[in-house]
């Protein structure tokens, strides 16, 4: 396949990238071409400005959640749907060699270049430096002869005379400037305690700032010489990603097609975009509802998707929905199947920051000053909706609060893993046909979860 493709780095967090590639995309697409958006890692944020951006799913690449062989056919796929893209655009992670951590660098931005052939451009913030900048550069281009650096973007830069210096030191290593951003802190996307802010949550500012973004990427960065780095790329010699043939190695679909209802909307707006196809691959009918504002289920669903998201901060408006609560918990009692991840997990306790949730499970929920992040490899516990007993899973967890599980003995734990101190930790709750758990799984890695899943709906569709 011909696929004009670039991936933007940068040397570490904080330098723009996110701000340069999502304003890449909207200016590209403001151009008319059509732009296959996607995102290194397991970030949901960042892909939902790309989506806005883009008009089309934002999507991850993540050889750790996903496997390394699925990253290339993954992108094809989403280079071919719903349209054919006359470009893909990659935003990267952390800093270019930065992955997980004790891997050498797996599923890092270089990883994932490396995957699918992609040439690298790379953003260097310049506040703190000049001249300097041809020595970030020239460590970049040169610590990893299998990854090509095709051109940098000088950003924050705060002068003329600034720039020149920037300018002469990158000269000294052969890589060419594509653009230079002064520092613009008008069009900076508001941010908190997990990252920017999801478009679901500041509509239409969102819409505003990309539109922002867009017409920096036209004023200060040349397009053109990007577009051709992208088209630099060699053919990719994959087949596209078949959530059909995927989960056609797991089983067939259903006599009868099971809803499966996916709760969106501001409170959960983490998901991706591969659920939903494998869900449909496998036989179900995917609808969508927003436990903000439904008040009740949409009519007929015998499974549930409630993915993760930001509850604590609709707590109270999720917790006046009492008729939907009450609806979930009946949902629940009545054997409807349910897989939950983190802000999921929340919403089915029974109360979150002292408002009521679902009550499904026998947990509280508080926010905490602590952080929790990072890639596990988790082993189920048991036989569930999901998975078999002793079934191996890669994942992530990302969150700010904490759960206390009630003396009830009627929920087992979910998962175990080992911690980054290499002590054994249960977590998560797996309750007759209910699932939840902190962890959150690509299921295109694991596809035989969407069938598992869709069977047991189907059992009381």
């Amino acid at each position: 396949m011909r696929l004009p493709r670039v991936l933007i780095a940068a040397p570490g967090s904080g330098h723009g990238k996110t701000m340069v590639t999502t304003g890449v995309m909207a200016a590209l697409s403001d151009r008319g071409l059509e732009v296959s958006p996607h995102k290194v890692g397991p970030d949901y944020i960042d892909p939902s400005y790309h989506a806005a951006a883009c008009g089309r799913a934002g999507r991850n690449l993540d050889p750790y959640l996903q496997g390394e062989q699925r990253v290339p056919t993954l992108l094809v796929h989403a280079a071919l749907t719903p349209r054919v893209a006359d470009i893909a655009v990659i935003e990267g992670v952390m800093g270019l060699f930065d992955g997980a951590t004790g891997t050498g660098g797996f599923s890092s931005s270089a990883h994932v270049a490396r995957l699918v052939q992609a040439p690298v451009v790379l953003v260097v913030d310049c506040a703190a430096v000049a001249r300097s900048v041809g020595a970030i550069v020239h460590g970049f281009s040169r610590f990893d002869d299998t990854v090509r650096v095709a051109g940098v973007i000088l950003n924050n830069v705060g002068s003329p005379r600034h720039e020149a210096e920037a300018r002469h030191g990158v000269a000294e290593t052969g890589v060419p400037v594509l653009g230079v951003i002064p520092r613009l802190p008008e069009v900076v996307v508001p941010s908190r305690h997990l990252g920017l802010i999801p478009v679901a949550e500041r509509q239409p500012a969102a819409l505003e700032a990309i539109a922002a973004l867009s017409l920096m990427a036209q004023k200060y960065l040349d397009l053109d010489a990007l577009i051709a780095v992208a088209r630099t790329a060699p053919d990719l010699d994959v087949q596209p990603w078949d959530p059909a043939a995927e989960v056609g190695q797991s089983g067939a679909p259903p006599a009868r097609a099971p809803r499966i209802a996916v709760a969106t909307g501001a409170a959960f707006s983490f998901g991706y975009a591969e659920t939903s196809e494998l869900l449909a691959a496998a036989g179900a009918e995917v609808v969508g509802f927003d436990p903000l504002h439904d008040e009740s289920l949409p009519a007929g669903v015998s499974g549930l998707l409630i993915g993760g998201g930001f509850p604590q901060i609709h707590a109270s408006d999720l917790a006046a929905n009492t008729p939907l609560r009450r609806e979930i918990r009946k949902f629940a009692d009545d054997g409807g199947a349910i897989s939950a991840e983190c802000a999921g997990l929340l919403y089915l306790g029974r109360e979150l920051d002292g408002a009521p949730m679902c009550g499904v499970l026998p947990l509280t929920a508080r926010m905490s000053s602590h952080l929790t992040l990072g890639y596990r490899t988790a082993v189920a516990l048991s036989d569930n909706v999901l998975c078999h007993e002793g079934q191996r899973v890669n994942g992530h967890e990302f969150h700010r609060t904490a759960v206390h599980l009630d003396s009830d003995g009627t929920a087992l734990a979910a998962w175990a893993w080992r911690d980054g101190t290499g002590r054994p930790k249960t977590e998560g709750l797996a309750r007759e046909a209910v699932h939840a758990s902190y962890l959150h799984v690509h299921w295109a890695g694991y596809p035989a979860m969407a069938t598992r899943f869709v069977s047991r709906a189907a059992e009381i569709a």
